[in-house]
């Protein structure tokens, strides 16, 4: 189907995927389409809302097939009123004013360096809960429109992360990129530390224990730490292991004590085993081992919840389970959103917390940018003029 249709509001339409085209029915009416459509409101304002899966959005919503088997909707709106749905979410909205403005221009100056990208709403980029609004952190947003974080009047990564641990980071640690200025390895007064342990058993199921013979067997294997064993799982499956997977051992882990200058550990080790069952019933055993390799190719199969940050103070391995205890929670890069929540209670002003985790950098409007642009191009024309004469 092509062109404008109309579709009835107030009603609830349930989409699926049916000979890959995606199909929209409701109690009185069925509509199909090829690839992908956009639902598009009347009118853009707060009384025109799209629910999906029981959350609200504003502005409009495109519906498209992904992998050939799921339905992704892709929300398009204003970047103001998408920031309205992100600063909540990633900060609390009781905090101070001057620190919900700080985080409103981290996060509008992420998104203007990431507009290339299809942003997800998970921490792989920005938290963000559609039209779920707080008056406090949409004040935040509209006092702060427009501005950003720049350097050489160009935006930067605003990087921030939970907690940096007391230490910032650098982002050429964290993702090998050019290191900048503004990302300086450099103790932060303000980051409350957030000190953590982590403790992991050794043997997650023990085969002996395990007996094929009986009823809904494989249901029943239930792991030592379930909620670290679901991180791997996860992480297994993306790395091309299908089917369902239950993790015997942690039979090997170590961190090595080898640190950058920020003091977070750099090379670590671990070894998996786990069983895995097809489609069809067979059950294979794995492993997937790492030796001496970068720590953030370990800390992904922990899990980030866990594992919380590369600032790590000590690691025991013990009989039967290993303990590692750490700092902060996070990357460590720009803004520690702890550190700029106590810096609002103490009275800083959110240029006063950009200042101090982006130091060197600018605070401008996007529009000012964009004029200074065009003033240097008409400049770069004028001398190329007066060259030739």
């Amino acid at each position: 189907m092509n062109g404008i249709e109309v579709i009835s509001e107030e009603v609830e339409h349930i989409l699926t995927i049916k000979k890959g085209s995606i199909l929209l029915t409701n109690q009185n009416e069925k509509m199909s389409f090829d690839d992908s459509f956009v639902l598009i409101p009347d009118v853009y304002d707060e009384e025109h809302v799209i629910t999906v899966n029981n959350k609200k959005y504003l502005g409009a919503m495109e519906f498209m097939i992904e992998d050939g088997k799921y339905i992704r909707p892709i929300n398009q709106i204003p970047i103001e009123d998408y920031l309205k749905g992100v600063v909540p979410f990633e900060v609390y909205p009781s905090w101070k004013l001057e620190t919900l403005k700080a985080q409103a221009l981290a996060a509008r100056t992420y998104t203007m360096t990431h507009m290339d990208k299809d942003m997800d709403d998970t921490i792989q980029y920005q938290v963000y809960g559609g039209y779920e609004w707080f008056e406090q952190a949409s004040k935040a947003v509209e006092e702060t429109k427009g501005e950003i974080i720049t350097f050489d009047n160009k935006p930067i990564n605003a990087y921030y992360s939970a907690s940096n641990g007391g230490v910032t980071e650098n982002n050429k640690n964290v993702w090998g990129e050019t290191a900048r200025v503004y990302f300086p390895i450099k103790k932060d007064p303000y980051d409350p530390i957030q000190p953590w342990t982590l403790t992991l058993h050794k043997e997650q199921l023990f085969l002996k224990n395990i007996d094929a013979s009986t009823l809904n067997w494989w249901d029943k294997l239930v792991e030592k730490d379930p909620s670290i064993t679901e991180s791997m799982k996860n992480r297994l499956k993306k790395q091309g292991y299908e089917g369902d997977i239950k993790i015997l051992s942690i039979s090997n882990l170590d961190i090595s004590p080898d640190q950058n200058e920020s003091n977070r550990a750099k090379k670590g080790s671990i070894k998996i085993e786990f069983l895995r069952r097809l489609i069809e019933g067979t059950i294979l055993y794995e492993v997937v081992e790492l030796n001496e390799t970068a720590i953030d190719k370990i800390r992904p199969l922990i899990g980030g919840s866990s594992f919380k940050s590369y600032l790590i103070d000590s690691f025991e391995e013990h009989d039967r389970y290993y303990v590692i205890r750490g700092r902060g929670f996070g990357h460590g890069v720009g803004m520690s959103q702890w550190g700029a929540s106590i810096m609002g209670d103490k009275g800083y002003t959110y240029r006063d917390i950009i200042d101090h985790y982006y130091p060197g950098t600018t605070i401008k409007k996007i529009d000012d940018i964009q004029k200074d642009e065009e003033k240097k191009g008409e400049t770069s024309k004028s001398n190329e003029g007066n060259n030739g004469s």
